[in-house]
C-alpha cells in the first residue's frame, strides 16, 4: 500500500473484499497516479541499468521474489496488488489491472501484450454510469507459461504446470498440469512436468512427447472449433 496518500478506506476495503464499490472513491486517482509515475520511470530506465529496474519493480509491485525480469512497457492500476514469485518474467507491453490481487507463483513466464484484468463492471448501464464496480482476484500457480496476447479475466484461478496458448481469452478456471488455448480458453491436453501427455489411467510408456503440443497451439482451425 502506498504511504502518505489519503484515501477512502471503507470503499477501498469493499473493493478488496470483492463487494460492489464506487470507483471514484476519495484518493483513488492519487493511488493510480503514483503507480503510473512508477511505471513511467520504469519504462524509461535504460535496459542495462538492471539494478535500478529491480528497485523500481519492487517499489511498484506489492511482493516480488528472486530474479524478477519485466520488460517495458509495463502498466498497472495500483501496482501494490500485484505479487510475483521467484524467476518471474513478463515480456513487453503487459497490463496488470489490479484493483484486486493478482498473484503469480514461481517460474511464471508471460509473453508480450498480455493482460490480467481484475476489474468487473455492471452489465446494466445505470450502475455502470454511476461508476460502480467490482474487483475479483486472479491467482496463477507455479511453472506457468502464457503465450503472447493472452487475456485473463476477473476471478480466474490458473493452476501449476500450465501452458496457455497465444491469443487465449481465459474466462474460466484452468486446473494443474495442462495445455489450454482458444477464445474462450479450453483444455487441449493434460501434461506432466516434462511436457508429456497424460490421461487418467494411462501408463508411463503410453505418453506422447511434449513436442506434439506445438501443433495444438499453432493450429488455428483446431482452436476455432473449441
Amino acid at each position: 500500500m502506498r504511504k502518505n496518500i489519503d484515501y477512502d478506506r471503507e470503499e477501498f476495503e469493499k473493493c478488496m473484499r470483492g463487494e460492489r464499490y464506487h470507483a471514484a472513491f476519495r484518493g483513488r486517482d492519487a493511488l493510480i497516479a503514483e503507480a503510473m509515475l512508477l511505471c513511467q520511470e520504469y519504462n524509461r530506465t535504460p535496459a542495462d541499468d538492471k539494478e535500478r529496474r529491480e528497485e523500481l519493480i519492487r517499489e511498484l509491485f506489492g511482493k516480488v521474489g528472486k530474479n524478477p525480469d519485466v520488460e517495458p512497457n509495463v502498466f498497472c492500476g495500483f501496482g501494490f496488488n500485484v505479487e510475483v514469485g521467484d524467476n518471474f518474467y513478463a515480456n513487453n507491453n503487459c497490463n496488470f489491472m489490479d484493483p484486486a490481487k493478482i498473484t503469480f507463483g514461481d517460474n511464471v513466464f508471460i509473453g508480450p501484450d498480455c493482460g490480467f484484468y481484475t476489474a468487473h463492471h455492471p452489465i446494466g448501464s445505470r450502475l455502470r454510469n454511476q461508476l460502480y464496480e467490482w474487483a475479483f482476484p486472479i491467482t496463477v500457480g507455479d511453472n506457468v507459461w502464457f503465450g503472447g496476447g493472452c487475456r485473463v479475466l476477473p476471478g480466474i484461478t490458473i493452476g501449476s504446470n500450465v501452458v496457455i496458448g497465444a491469443g487465449s481469452v481465459v474466462t474460466h478456471d484452468i486446473p494443474d498440469n495442462c495445455v489450454a488455448a482458444g477464445n474462450p480458453c479450453r483444455i487441449l491436453r493434460y501434461i506432466d512436468e516434462e511436457g508429456l501427455q497424460i490421461k487418467p489411467g494411462q501408463s508411463q510408456e503410453g505418453r506422447e512427447t511434449g513436442n506434439q503440443c506445438k501443433e495444438y497451439l499453432t493450429n488455428a482451425s483446431l482452436c476455432a472449433k473449441l
